[in-house]
């Protein structure tokens, strides 16, 4: 897959709106080889680009969403209960954006098929003031844990 969409880069088959996308898959098949998920990447960039964001399951604008603060620079991972508990024991550089999802949340907040059933709990740091309507695109919203000011959860319109 990856000698393909460098051929088709070269041969410029794909519109010029596409070709940061392209140099990302491309990237990604060179890194990582087989570990790329070159099939998966390139189904999330059609969801994402056609049709309505809205009508996707929640799971889905969820990762949407996170793939659109990764390219704003923010940091984000999913961490285990264990790295949960240690990253509220550090002390966190204010100056990096960054949200942490808790993997034991995430499980439980999606059903089988991506929809949310129950809120899931993120930790976020930084300048959070265009979160909200970046959330808001992805038909998220985010609502601050009374007592603690980092944990924040986050609920799918």
């Amino acid at each position: 897959m990856t000698r393909w969409l460098a051929t088709a880069e070269k041969q410029r088959r794909f519109r010029k709106e596409v070709a940061p996308d392209i140099r990302w898959l491309l990237k990604e098949g060179r890194q990582k080889g087989l570990r790329a998920d070159l099939p998966g990447k390139l189904e999330y960039l059609w969801r994402a680009g056609s049709g309505n964001l809205l009508s996707q399951n929640h799971l889905y604008r969820l990762q949407h969403a996170m793939n659109a603060l990764r390219l704003t620079d923010w940091m984000y991972g999913v961490l285990t209960e264990a790295e949960w508990k240690d990253l509220n024991k550090k002390q966190l550089n204010s100056s990096v954006s960054c949200i942490y999802i808790n993997k034991k949340s995430l499980d439980a907040a999606f059903d089988s098929e991506g929809q949310q059933i129950m809120p899931l709990n993120v930790l976020l740091k930084g300048e959070i003031s265009g979160l909200d309507e970046l959330l808001q695109r992805s038909g998220w919203y985010r609502a601050p844990v009374e007592g603690k000011p980092l944990l924040h959860q986050l609920h799918a319109h």
